[in-house]
């Protein structure tokens, strides 16, 4: 492993664990390289390396600074928001607004694989990391197949080990899409944003390992709390 590496990794490692709070000043680049025992040029590759991850951000004039709270997935990889979490170490939480048995929509019944207004589970929780709210979590699931689900406290619980543990359904892949619009009033009050402030709209329908449907979801993701990657790769020309 090279200096700048080694560097990076060090630093990348000391920020997650919360050694520099979200949002704070790094130590100058005379005083991160004394402390690191790196030159500046090495330290500045390194951090160059983080700012390209997302984990810090540059100022001109006063420096570095640690970026705010960001979560996302790892690049193809499906995590549920308690995972995505409590990997960072932070404590996720999940206020129901809505648990009901309703008739399915046509377009929701086409996602799902089942007849137009068949019985589905509507579950919709405002989801939060460390008492801050980041995300509007909407999903449905087709009611024979969940039915444990409207008997349960979803307060604070985590809706992959539900499915699990009650329902005998794992979760193995989601087709997932990411769109950007301004919050309206009642969302904006939800998320503690202002009217009109950038959100994160995902949509997804989540399968089984047979290729079943097991849900459709709609999430609505502050845009200053979320960030989406994904690994992309482009086909050899025959």
């Amino acid at each position: 492993m090279s200096t700048v590496e080694g560097t990076h990794r060090r630093l990348g490692d000391e920020i997650r664990r919360g050694v520099f709070p979200p949002g704070s000043r790094l130590p100058s680049e005379r005083e991160l390289s004394v402390l690191l025992g790196v030159s500046r040029t090495t330290l500045r590759q390194a951090l160059s390396m983080l700012e390209a991850g997302g984990l810090v951000t540059r100022s001109a004039q006063r420096g570095w600074f640690i970026a705010p709270h960001t979560f996302g997935e790892p690049p193809s990889t499906l995590q549920s928001f308690t995972e995505m979490a409590t990997a960072r170490g932070l404590r996720p939480t999940a206020r129901v607004l809505v648990q009901r048995l309703r008739p399915a929509t046509l377009d929701e019944a086409e996602k799902l694989g089942i007849a137009p207004a068949a019985q589905i589970i509507e579950l919709q929780r405002l989801r939060g990391m460390d008492d801050t709210p980041v995300c509007v979590d909407t999903v449905v699931l087709v009611h024979n197949r969940a039915a444990a689900l409207l008997s349960i406290d979803m307060n604070d619980t985590s809706l992959y080990q539900c499915l699990e543990i009650h329902c005998g359904l794992y979760v193995h892949r989601s087709a997932y899409s990411v769109q950007a619009v301004a919050a309206d009033e009642k969302l904006a009050a939800l998320l503690n944003i202002g009217p009109g402030a950038p959100v994160l709209v995902g949509r997804e329908v989540a399968y089984t390992a047979d290729g079943s449907p097991i849900l459709v979801g709609v999430n609505h993701y502050r845009g200053d709390a979320y960030r989406f990657e994904a690994e992309l790769y482009r086909a050899r020309p025959n």
